[in-house]
């Protein structure tokens, strides 16, 4: 029997009853009680998990694969000339010509771990950790433009309104921490998202489990002091008194979101006692800071990853780092520097840190944009244009098998040729290395039946751990 849905099995009456225990004693998994469904899913995976939580490396704008992970030498030979004319069959560009020159990497590539993996060298501390992590060379989406590519790879479809992956992943396991958000959302690089909200929203599910952004800065989270002349008695006595209000609201108009936002006041009351301590990366050692290239009190990825590792084994389920500065139409080769400077230690640094604190055997870490760079150029010499057909990403920890690279793309980077794995695929080997059969994680909304993968995906065996 898979876990039963909130809306088929929940009424007006359960929902009144939930709210009244709600007024006193809110926790972890309290928008999942209030819907009446706790006992058939909330923290009850569908088989044993190997990953207990998750660290998305989003790194959107979509990182040149061909300069960073796909080595193609052939690329090298055939490089100002046009491409093949089959490869163009069907093809269709986002901006460029498709007839436009093949261009070579200008960066070299060398073989790396015992793994002999090849990693280029622009990712140095990458490279390093090769052996700890799994890099998928086949990866494939259907968008090619980057808002419905990026809520394509984070929510598993391209239109906007449908949860995010870690709003599933929340609403079926609940996150183990009672005074911190169970999905937070940190962001770097050089503006927002492209998708926007969507790609950490909650979609139809319960609000509670969208991702809660934290800023950036010396002040990620902003008002945890109390305002002067306020002290904790008389803002739990205020708390109290507009629980009493919502309450009575929600059994006049039966509406779900009300107790999301008695829950997001006294999870705010919570926070003002453990965020601080949480957040506060002066906390850590030299060497630490000094691992991760962190600086505390600035805006930065490294800070971010710090940041998400602190996170993590303080409870929170799922944390999403979003480094937006990888659109490179022109300008590839110093923008492919800067990004890699500034990402790529701390990348390394958070896969270290995790396992020698013992916290990467559970903690899935994911590594990737929302698709690849094209294999011609753009911009005149120095660009590459968006490229749906074949893209890497990488993953580690949390049930993944080390020193694994699968799937394999043409001689020249065009087309996937070997163990091709698209983003419902993904998707369903991240649910299954948590614990969760993606069939079964269903929501009905509109009269149907959602879940993330929609109707396609399968678990990508060669890359779970089976030890």
């Amino acid at each position: 029997m898979g876990p039963k849905r909130a809306s088929s099995i929940f009424g007006r009456r359960q929902l009144m009853a939930s709210a009244a225990a709600l007024t006193s004693a809110f926790g972890p998994h309290a928008s999942q009680r209030a819907w009446g469904v706790e006992a058939a899913t909330v923290g009850v995976p569908h088989h044993k998990p190997k990953a207990k939580r998750v660290i998305v490396l989003f790194m959107a704008g979509a990182p040149s694969q061909l300069d960073l992970f796909d080595y193609k030498p052939a690329l090298k030979r055939f490089d100002g000339t046009l491409p093949p004319k089959e490869l163009l069959q069907g093809y269709r560009a986002a901006f460029i010509n498709p007839k436009s020159a093949l261009l070579a990497s200008r960066f070299n590539f060398a073989r790396h771990g015992k793994s002999g993996t090849f990693v280029s060298e622009l990712l140095p501390h990458t490279a390093a950790i090769v052996d700890e992590i799994a890099i998928i060379r086949s990866m494939k989406t259907e968008a090619f433009n980057h808002a419905p590519a990026q809520t394509m790879i984070t929510t598993g479809s391209q239109q906007v309104g449908r949860p995010s992956l870690g709003a599933w992943t929340l609403f079926a396991l609940g996150s183990e921490s009672k005074d911190l958000p169970g999905f937070v959302v940190l962001q770097s690089g050089d503006k927002g998202p492209s998708g926007g909200t969507a790609i950490s929203g909650s979609g139809f599910l319960p609000t509670l489990h969208q991702g809660v952004p934290f800023r950036g800065g010396a002040e990620p989270i902003l008002f945890l002091g109390s305002p002067q002349g306020i002290d904790q008695r008389t803002q739990r006595q205020t708390l109290d008194a507009i629980a009493t209000l919502n309450q009575s609201h929600l059994q006049q108009v039966g509406d779900p979101e009300i107790i999301t936002r008695m829950n997001a006041y006294d999870l705010a009351y919570r926070m003002q006692d453990a965020a601080p301590e949480a957040i506060d990366l002066k906390r850590e050692s030299q060497a630490t800071l000094e691992l991760y290239g962190a600086k505390p009190g600035e805006t930065s990825f490294a800070n971010n990853c710090l940041l998400a590792r602190r996170l993590v084994e303080r409870g929170v389920r799922f944390v999403q780092l979003v480094h937006e500065a990888w659109d490179h139409h022109a300008g590839l080769k110093a923008g492919l520097e800067k990004q890699c400077r500034l990402t790529d230690k701390a990348c390394s640094a958070l896969v270290l840190d995790l396992k020698r604190r013992g916290l990467l055997e559970d903690t899935l870490v994911i590594w990737g944009g929302e698709f690849g760079r094209t294999p011609m150029v753009q911009g005149g010499t120095d660009g590459r244009d968006h490229h749906p057909n074949a893209f890497t990403m990488w993953m580690a920890g949390g049930g993944v098998k080390p020193g694994v690279s699968l799937g394999d793309t043409d001689e020249l980077g065009f087309n996937v040729t070997r163990d091709p794995v698209d983003v419902h695929d993904l998707h369903a080997t991240i649910l299954d290395l948590l614990g969760l059969d993606h069939k079964r994680l269903t929501f009905r909304f509109s009269g149907r039946d959602y879940r993330l993968t929609d109707v396609a995906g399968k678990v990508v065996q060669q890359l779970v751990a089976w030890a």
